[in-house]
């Protein structure tokens, strides 16, 4: 298998995707550093364009640095990103190992149950069920998380079906071990390169999911999200264009580099790209 130097020096696109996001988990981890204090604050006057002495990408209608709520919203659009995400593949995984597994009746119910939340609108399912309950991170992780594991769960499900009747899987069975350890020590290690790779493009669809959430209004005012901030902005476009694209471009960059960052793992860890079989 191709060693991580190697696939990015191979894959541009990933080696950019990389340096990007490390830039912008940066700028995350350190946000309380770099702006110190509360992003809401007003800092000076309204209005300043980018560039402008002391707040490098200018201030809002409200005095507010650009560059603080943009620092700080980057730490819970990532926070939201990763929670959502590592609930999804979770649930999805676990799914789609059983109904992989077992097969039969089983299968057709945990299917049935997965197309369930894929017949309906994944942006729409979540912006109804956080309008129901009040707004607030913990509804915005678990809304999206809801209609974010049914393309986990078919993946693992794939997996696991072509894993089942493998020589090792039967050896362990005859060996006489438990359905659960062959299900976690034998068959779901062999699933994790193409759950990582779907997961790190799942994060770059919760980012764009929960900006939409928060462009409408529907996120948590508590915090500072990029969504938030790209709504706010829109009312005043016209004078004050930074307000919106600024965040708009921290979305772009943010879901960009995910996406190329999931390509080089798909390289890296692909068995048909790297030459790697399975093995038990």
């Amino acid at each position: 298998m191709a060693g991580p130097r190697e696939i990015l020096s191979r894959n541009p696109g990933a080696a950019v995707g990389t340096a990007l996001l490390a830039a912008i988990l940066f700028l995350a981890v350190f946000a309380d550093l770099l702006y110190p204090g509360d992003p809401w604050r007003m800092a000076t006057r309204p209005n300043l364009p980018p560039f402008s002495p002391g707040y490098l990408l200018g201030t809002d209608m409200l005095g507010r640095d650009l560059a603080a709520g943009i620092a700080h919203g980057a730490r819970v659009t990532l926070l939201i990103a990763v929670a959502v995400t590592g609930l999804a593949v979770a649930f999805g995984v676990a799914v789609g190992a059983v109904a992989g597994y077992f097969g039969g009746r089983v299968d057709d119910i945990a299917m049935r149950f997965t197309e369930f939340f894929q017949t309906i609108p994944s942006f729409l399912l979540t912006v109804v069920i956080v309008a129901i309950v009040a707004p607030s991170l913990t509804s915005i992780v678990l809304a999206i998380a809801l209609v974010s594991w049914p393309q986990i769960a078919r993946l693992v499900r794939a997996e696991v079906l072509s894993l089942a009747s493998q020589d090792f899987v039967r050896a362990a069975r005859v060996g006489g071990l438990s359905t659960p350890r062959i299900i976690w020590g034998h068959v779901l290690p062999n699933v994790l390169s193409p759950v990582i790779v779907a997961a790190s493009l799942m994060t770059a669809t919760v980012i764009l999911i929960e900006s939409g959430i928060s462009f409408l209004g529907l996120g948590n005012r508590s915090f500072v999200s990029w969504g938030y901030l790209l709504g706010t902005g829109r009312t005043a476009f016209r004078v004050n264009w930074w307000l919106s694209t600024i965040p708009g471009v921290a979305i772009f960059l943010t879901v960009l580099s995910l996406n190329l960052v999931g390509d080089g793992l798909n390289d890296w860890l692909n068995p048909r790209s790297s030459g790697r079989g399975k093995r038990g």
